[in-house]
């Protein structure tokens, strides 16, 4: 499972350093698109790839088309270096805004690369949900 978060920066090229530890999961070859939300880059692993896909052949029609054409079309193979480095294709990182400084976090199931300022802006209305799902959770 993926959890923590770092800042790294996207260089020139479009290369990013993907964190030791995330790394080590992830495998030698991993899965990069576009996240769920169209805010962020996602990377996973071979196998929660192939979770993904099955669930998308699995969904009504429609569903599965938009997941299909929004989802699927932007993943891409990824290796990195053996510097752990590797590049978010142009298309991906115009999507994302992801330039200079970015945030890579691990999200349980996969990582997520964020523009730092819109990270900022998305969160600020979780912590509200996070409040109303602490008061409604036992632990």
């Amino acid at each position: 499972m993926f959890s923590g978060m770092s800042r790294h920066n996207v260089d020139a090229k479009g290369r990013i350093v993907m964190p030791a530890k995330f790394r080590e999961q992830l495998g030698e070859t991993f899965k990069i698109a576009i996240g769920f939300n169209s805010k962020c880059v996602q990377v996973m692993s071979e196998q929660e790839y192939e979770r993904i896909a099955k669930k998308i052949m699995e969904m009504p029609g429609a569903q599965a088309n938009a997941m299909r054409y929004v989802f699927n079309v932007t993943v891409e193979d990824v290796t990195p270096n053996a510097q752990g480095r590797f590049v978010i294709p142009p298309e991906l990182r115009k999507s994302c805004q992801l330039d200079g400084e970015v945030l890579v976090l691990g999200v349980i199931n996969r990582v997520e690369i964020w523009n730092k300022d819109i990270y900022e802006a998305f969160v600020v209305p979780q912590r509200e949900i996070l409040a109303q799902a602490m008061d409604d959770a036992v632990f």
